[in-house]
């Protein structure tokens, strides 16, 4: 579906009062977080979970030897996987797309131009 003006208008109009409000959440949140790191407060609960440094230093030191399993055989110039399979989030012109760019660069040096011929009496 088409975007119209209004819902342009009114995404103009959040990023603009996201942007006039961001000094005054900072600051609150900064006040907040001036506070004992021992006692929760009830705002503090409702911005951010809080987390002893202790704690996050610990889980730190026990994943640096642990890898996430993730997409790591995928061609960065193509993006297609060991499977030959785009990802999920592409669509299907932007796949299709890359498909013709890798087919043209395939078939360089096969379709050859036809030798145009003359006229014969």
């Amino acid at each position: 579906m088409a975007k119209s003006l209004r819902s342009k208008w009114k995404k103009k109009m959040r990023a603009e009062k996201r942007k006039k409000n961001a000094p005054k959440e900072l600051e609150r949140l900064k006040n907040i977080l001036k506070t004992s790191g021992d006692v929760l407060m009830d705002e503090v609960k409702e911005i951010a979970t809080v987390v002893p440094l202790e704690k996050v230093k610990e889980k730190t030191d026990k994943d640096d030897g642990i890898k996430m399993d993730t997409d790591t055989k995928r061609n960065q110039k193509t993006l297609l996987d060991e499977h030959g399979q785009y990802p999920v989030w592409m669509n299907p012109r932007q796949r299709k797309k890359l498909k013709a760019k890798r087919v043209k660069g395939k078939n360089k040096g096969k379709n050859k131009p036809k030798i145009a011929k003359g006229l014969t009496w």
